[in-house]
């Protein structure tokens, strides 16, 4: 593997968030849910409350200016369409939309067990706004955010970094960032060709676009229904405790049956620590993405931020691809409206090839860059090797067994919009992970059907 391609393939294993498990999603009722009861509800199904919170237009006033945008400013009022709530959860991207620097402890398991992880320092220097506003009132061609990761684990890595500008697309202006790499070993910088959107890593579920986000503008979007969710990451039964970082570098330690989806300070919970949410479709626009390799994405929206806890995306011809799923926690306490929330922990699972890959964000540390600081944006401040801020985790899995589990299916939820069939092989592994607690390795009995809870 050459340098550029190896590069490529340890950030590929990144993208960031933290914490993970079980509870979380509630009605504005806060009545908590009978066992066995159904968690999801179509359009017609909907509560009184959420009949007045959602807006079920597909045809509204457009922006003067930039027809492709909703009159209604961001981050609008209610009720909200389908449109609007895509475009609330551009807010919450992989990576916290302030400034802050941040550890990133990512890793990727296959089927086989074999477990590669590793750690970068996250430097995030937000141009505009900490929300989506400034992306999209930019112009497109124009940046918004500019990322520095530098790699200090695994050892053979260190030193290693990358810079990302991020910039806002447009029909004429497709391209969503630049991509700058430097290894010690060259010792230079190279600019990187932009990446194939949507096309995962080498050897990991995730591609640029599950890192960056989706442009709403990009896609058509509508409301299919709410739903509860209680569970997103899934922690092992063997691995009662994580153990996470403070910004100071003080480490402690977490039990994983207590973590919540969007931790404490989310004051929507229902009863049992569910969490309600709005249940979205997203299809690619053929203008603006006409060579694109996903059908359709769906996100569950928390139904007051819109914060995005479990995303799935769908192949050109509709069978899963890829889940996404979210642990969230409030870092910045200053912003309005829910947008202080941060991805802690994310998992992606690969339905196709049955790889697991997390990203969790550790010793969050906001920051306001001063003139001096923001030379270490330029590519040509890569080849210093200069590590200001040496944020440290001890966050990564011990061993394969006590690696995250596959997410559930769910898949008798929204089934006419939902393929959720997999392989009669990865159907068993499910099957054999969910009554072990913990990723089984090695060969598995096949199941007679092609579903697993």
């Amino acid at each position: 593997m050459n340098s550029n391609c190896s590069i490529i393939f340890i950030r590929a294993l990144s993208a960031g968030a933290l914490f993970g498990l079980l509870l979380v999603s509630g009605l504005a009722s806060g009545e908590a849910e009978s066992p066995g009861a159904q968690s999801w509800r179509t359009l017609d199904q909907l509560t009184p409350w959420e009949r007045e919170r959602v807006d079920l237009r597909t045809n509204t006033p457009r922006d003067k200016k930039v027809p492709y945008l909703p009159a209604e400013p961001f981050p609008f009022t209610a009720p909200y369409t389908a449109e609007e709530m895509g475009f609330r959860a551009m807010t919450f991207t992989h990576t916290a939309r302030w400034s802050h620097v941040m550890a990133d402890a990512f890793g990727t398991i296959t089927k086989e067990g074999y477990l590669t992880q590793g750690v970068t320092v996250a430097m995030i220097d937000q141009m505009d706004s900490p929300n989506a506003a400034s992306q999209i009132a930019k112009k497109p061609g124009e940046a918004y955010s500019r990322h520095m990761y530098y790699y200090t684990y695994p050892p053979k890595s260190d030193g290693v970094q990358e810079m990302w500008v991020l910039r806002r697309t447009g029909l004429e202006s497709p391209a969503k960032l630049d991509y700058f790499a430097y290894t010690p070993s060259l010792r230079r910088v190279r600019r990187q060709p932009p990446p194939r959107r949507e096309t995962p890593f080498p050897g990991v579920a995730q591609s640029f676009d599950d890192i960056l986000g989706l442009e709403a503008w990009e896609f058509d979007w509508r409301l299919i229904g709410a739903d509860v969710l209680h569970e997103t990451v899934r922690f092992p039964t063997n691995r009662k405790t994580i153990t996470l970082a403070e910004p100071n570098g003080r480490f402690y330690d977490v039990a994983t049956d207590s973590i919540k989806l969007m931790q404490e300070r989310y004051p929507f919970y229902k009863k049992d620590d569910g969490v309600n949410c709005f249940v979205v479709v997203g299809t690619p626009k053929q203008d603006w993405l006409p060579d694109f390799k996903v059908s359709k994405v769906i996100y569950w929206l928390d139904q007051y931020y819109f914060y995005p806890l479990r995303i799935e995306r769908f192949d050109e011809e509709g069978k899963l691809k890829m889940i996404e799923v979210r642990i969230a926690q409030q870092e910045n306490k200053a912003l309005p409206n829910g947008e202080g929330f941060a991805s802690n922990l994310v998992v992606y699972f690969d339905a196709e090839l049955d790889l697991i890959s997390y990203s969790l964000h550790d010793a969050h540390l906001m920051q306001e860059w001063a003139e001096e600081d923001l030379a270490a944006f330029t590519p040509d401040f890569m080849r210093r090797r200069w590590l200001k801020y040496p944020q440290q985790s001890q966050s990564m899995v011990n061993s394969p067994e006590e690696y995250y589990l596959r997410p559930s299916l769910f898949p008798e939820r929204f089934p006419s919009e939902r393929s959720m069939t997999v392989s009669p092989v990865i159907a068993a592994r499910i099957a054999a992970q969910n009554k072990a607690g913990h990723l089984v390795f090695g060969s598995v009995e096949k199941k007679d059907n092609s579903e697993a809870p």
